[in-house]
């Protein structure tokens, strides 16, 4: 059980001007939600819990100068856009206790569910107006055994995953007293184009709805199903075998560059998938791979710019051929959509949403609900890696990080890869699945390696 101690309206330390200002077309597509995500770290004797919320209170007043964007509100401009308004109301911390220890936590792999989510402060979307909602939640939770947590929401629509870890990484070295190693970048013009899209065909699959199950004409029974989360581990070895087999030399295999660790464990991930789910082998199944295109543009994006910088690709073929084909068939499905982001999709891509009457519809999650908005469950998946993302670097002068992860995982198919803490190589899982298959999909995780 958490209890809330005191509730801090964290305003930036200097006044800042009262600046609108304008989204990119990729920002506008993304959730209105705070992506939540904890930060813990192990119990300490030297360090005074009232010295962290101290320490927090001052040091997210000062980050908020730099990154004074985050201490503002979004405003609805029609068709579903948004702008921001650089107003300086600020962020939301609070400050609260747990009876759970760290270890309670770390027994169950720290698992995105009920106990974690508490970590975080909750934004009532549906009850509280867009323009009200701060956009930087934070929380400090001190546990009985003396760790403590820092638990975050951030808005997506200001930021993507690289975003916010640049952020808090910043906002450390401020806490720890140095100064920021790199000057954020605001200004999104530098992705607008006036030209009209030139990759229409390409470019249909990231706008239109995915595949549903054979003999459904909508995927309303799909949303409603419950779901189950579970963080599963590879190591090193495992990898490194599932590599070598994506690599293996069959009709599919890359003679210019081998398959990544990604493309292959992503690939094992949807085979399994559609074999657990028992689909069809007509099925259609489409694998949805955010990809990040700050180095792929020409010139690639300033090191420091703060906003959302990855779109969702897909890869899409029959469950049948995903799976009566190698591993390699799959991860070059991958390969195939990762390498189609060029500096020329992704400019098209951000002048067919620019054409868009309302980008409400293309956003994947609706604050009111799982029924509305968009659906990539069954018979589809995506798969979000976070594993060259230095999500252990935020140490706020209390230690270093022992776990960093997500707080919730809220649909069906929807994963998170990310690098094991120890720097041994392997991975963590984190995987959202319908509940009747989950069983199935774990067993065939590990047996199909």
């Amino acid at each position: 059980m958490v209890t809330m101690k005191s509730t801090y309206n964290v305003k930036p330390a200097d006044p800042t001007s009262n600046e609108i200002m304008k989204l990119s077309e990729i920002d506008q597509i993304k959730a209105v939600i705070h992506v939540p995500t904890v930060y813990f770290y192990r119990p300490t004797t030297d360090f005074l819990y009232s010295d962290a919320i101290r320490i927090l209170k001052d040091s997210l007043s000062k980050v908020l100068v730099i990154f004074y964007p985050l201490a503002g509100r979004l405003h609805e401009t029609g068709g579903g856009r948004l702008e921001l308004h650089c107003n300086g109301e600020g962020a939301i911390l609070v400050e609260a206790e747990s009876e759970l220890k760290i270890q309670d936590f770390a027994l169950n792999n720290f698992l995105p569910n009920a106990a974690m989510r508490d970590l975080i402060p909750k934004m009532d979307y549906s009850a509280t107006p867009i323009q009200e909602q701060p956009l930087l939640l934070a929380q400090l939770t001190k546990f009985s055994c003396g760790g403590i947590s820092l638990g975050l929401g951030i808005s997506h629509i200001l930021m993507d995953g690289h975003g916010a870890v640049y952020f808090v990484n910043e906002w450390t070295n401020i806490a720890r007293g140095e100064t920021t190693r790199i000057i954020p970048f605001f200004d999104r013009t530098i992705l607008q184009t006036e030209e009209p899209p030139s990759l229409t065909k390409e470019l249909s699959v990231l706008l239109t709805p995915p595949p549903l199950l054979i003999g459904q004409s909508d995927n309303m029974e799909q949303r409603k199903k419950p779901t189950t989360v579970a963080v599963l581990k590879l190591s090193k070895q495992q990898i490194d075998k599932l590599k070598s087999k994506a690599n293996e030399d069959t009709p599919y295999k890359n003679t210019i560059r081998s398959y990544t660790r990604f493309e292959a464990v992503a690939g094992h991930m949807w085979r399994c998938a559609s074999k657990a789910r028992r689909h069809a082998d007509e099925q259609l199944t489409r694998l949805h791979i955010p990809v990040d295109y700050r180095k792929r543009m020409q010139p690639p994006l300033p090191k420091g710019y703060f906003g959302n910088a990855s779109l969702r690709q897909a890869a899409i073929t029959t469950s049948g051929e995903l799976l009566s084909k190698p591993l390699a068939y799959a991860s070059s499905k991958i390969r195939e959509a990762i390498e189609k982001v060029t500096d020329e999709f992704v400019r098209s891509y951000l002048a067919l949403i620019k054409t868009l009457p309302d980008v409400s519809v293309h956003r994947h999650f609706h604050p009111a609900g799982r029924t509305l908005g968009g659906f990539f469950g069954n018979p589809d998946m995506e798969i979000t890696s976070w594993t060259t993302m230095p999500v252990y670097e935020a140490d706020f002068g209390w230690g270093e990080v022992i776990h960093m992860g997500l707080g919730s995982i809220g649909f069906d198919g929807k994963c998170f890869i990310s690098l094991g803490r120890d720097g041994d190589g392997s991975f963590t899982v984190a995987f959202c699945l319908q509940t009747e298959y989950m069983d199935t999909f774990k067993n065939l995780f590990y047996e199909d390696i």
